[in-house]
């Protein structure tokens, strides 16, 4: 955009400028992926219900990394790739389906918030709540250098899942931040089959009020051969790079966000129906052949793109990076039981135990030797200095003058931890949620965390407070809470801080004035351990 032209970076000095293709999935889970199932227990990939072939080549051609990190849920996740900013700081706060704004309803907007803010979103929950809900940005607004902005030697192109655009809001979609929009959905989730006809929908009756002439909420493209979604996106990526192939001299760079493996779990019916007959059903206590055949469509997709990289020689100077935007839907925490299972990790989609925010993230790039894994924490919000310095950018300086939370993780490609560094992480979720705790089977209530080093401390609003040393214990199962108190008031004290330092108090729970402790369902009493003046007015 014009107005970012001057914040565009300089090239760096190194002489290698790469396409990039960055290829984001919704809703999988680290141990959907049978390269990672078997990392982490040893299982081989013959013996696991799901089949990801060419998602375990990625990661025996590439680099997995064991400790990556998204947010708890998509928007939030998104909005901080294409920033490189946690995404509290950006107002991000959960994902939500179309929703009222003060921009979409046209109506005056409070003094310190943002017009793409939403004026409600809560879950049904029947049971008492000690905290009522914050509320939550719903737009990346051109204010942020957008990824594709700071690239401008390469053409950008997106393809897929939006959901960080205000629901069809106009100047907050992929084309107003520097993409060419091939076909996108500005939503959470979408059919997988015809879901043309609500991709095109510009009909303003959802929101009348809105101030602008169509409500835009997406875009699905000319026709191509295939009639399911996951197809169709990795069809329009291969066709982009053949564009690319007869535009030599300019570098790419395609964002391919599919859907795959969000609800609504419309599988293929014959690989359906295989999956419902295959023996190693229940393994991992993965179930589901619906899911399971989703999971199949998004790994054929990944085989497709890299088959047509090698193909058509564009795989000697492309870099690939996959990752999920959070963690795994898991059987045991969502309302239905459906979904998959992050076992052994605790929890999943929606909380900030390891099953809700560690995922995979694999990096392919020439000339680098596949099959390592590194275990240095990193998170979603390095995808962006990662995509610069590997398209030849001087990321560095990028980091600096936009304040970026992100670094390359490029360096530990080559053993070179020390110039990743160490970095403290923080998240936060200011909702009550209808998904079951992986604490007490209660609905989630608010919560925030920070992981510093080895240790991660988890916030939980409503007064409970778990400690987990991470190197020894990844599958959280011995709290520390109760016996390292210097160090879980420490860790409170840094993560209270960083909130006030850098999140509105619009985006902080509030306390419920029509609470009634004897109400309570949970068998812990509700405690305040926040400090006095901490929500403010």
């Amino acid at each position: 955009m014009l107005a970012n032209c001057a914040r565009q970076p300089a090239p760096s000095d190194s002489p290698t400028t790469s396409n990039v293709i960055f290829i984001l999935a919704d809703d999988l889970g680290i141990m959907d992926i049978n390269a990672y199932a078997n990392h982490y227990t040893g299982l081989p990939a013959d013996s696991l219900f799901y089949r990801t072939p060419h998602l375990d080549r990625l990661v025996r051609e590439g680099v997995a990394f064991s400790q990556a990190y998204a947010t708890q849920l998509c928007s939030p996740t998104r909005a901080g790739i294409l920033a490189g900013k946690f995404a509290p700081r950006l107002g991000f706060m959960t994902a939500m389906p179309l929703r009222e704004t003060y921009y979409n309803q046209q109506l005056p907007v409070p003094e310190g918030y943002n017009r793409h803010d939403v004026l409600d979103h809560h879950d049904d929950i029947a049971i008492a709540r000690a905290w009522d809900n914050a509320t939550s940005n719903s737009a990346l607004t051109p204010e942020v250098l957008a990824l594709p902005e700071a690239m401008p030697r390469h053409h950008a192109a997106f393809l897929g899942k939006w959901h960080i655009g205000g629901f069809g809001a106009a100047g907050v979609q992929p084309q107003d931040q520097g993409f060419e929009a091939l076909a996108y959905y500005d939503a959470g989730a979408s059919a997988y089959y015809n879901w043309q006809p609500s991709w095109n929908n510009k009909s303003l009756r959802r929101f009348p009020d809105m101030p602008q002439e169509e409500w835009k909420i997406g875009k699905a493209g000319p026709p191509t051969a295939q009639e399911y979604l996951t197809d169709d996106l990795t069809q329009r990526a291969v066709d982009y790079l053949d564009t690319r192939l007869a535009t030599p001299g300019q570098p790419f760079f395609l964002y391919l966000s599919h859907f795959a493996v969000h609800a609504p779990y419309q599988g293929k019916p014959a690989e359906t129906e295989y999956y419902a007959q295959r023996a190693a059903r229940g393994t991992l206590d993965h179930v589901d052949p619906a899911y399971a055949s989703l999971l199949e469509g998004l790994d054929r997709s990944v085989g497709r793109i890299m088959d047509h990289l090698a193909a058509t020689g564009l795989a000697k100077n492309t870099v690939i990076v996959f990752m999920s935007d959070n963690g795994g839907i898991d059987r045991d925490i969502t309302p239905k039981g459906d979904g998959t299972d992050n076992d052994p990790f605790l929890g999943g989609k929606a909380c900030l135990t390891e099953g809700g925010i560690r995922v995979p993230l694999i990096v392919w790039r020439p000339g680098t030797t596949g099959g390592q894994w590194v275990d240095h924490p990193v998170d979603y919000t390095d995808i962006y200095p990662t995509i610069l310095e590997a398209g030849g950018y001087d990321a560095t300086t990028v980091i600096d003058r936009e304040q970026l939370d992100g670094r390359s993780v490029l360096p530990l490609l080559d053993g070179r931890a020390a110039d990743y560094g160490e970095k403290t992480r923080f998240w936060h979720y200011p909702f009550n949620v209808i998904y079951n705790s992986p604490y007490d089977g209660f609905a989630l209530t608010p919560h925030s965390a920070v992981r510093r080093g080895d240790y991660k401390l988890i916030f939980d609003w409503y007064g409970r407070l778990h400690l987990y040393d991470l190197v020894a214990d990844p599958y959280e199962q011995n709290d520390l809470a109760d016996r390292q108190l210097a160090l879980r008031d420490e860790l409170l004290e840094e993560l209270l801080s960083w909130l006030q330092a850098n999140v509105g108090k619009r985006y902080y729970p509030q306390l419920n004035p029509g609470y009634t402790p004897t109400e309570e369902a949970r068998t812990v009493p509700f405690r305040n351990l926040l400090p006095a003046g901490f929500l403010g007015k």
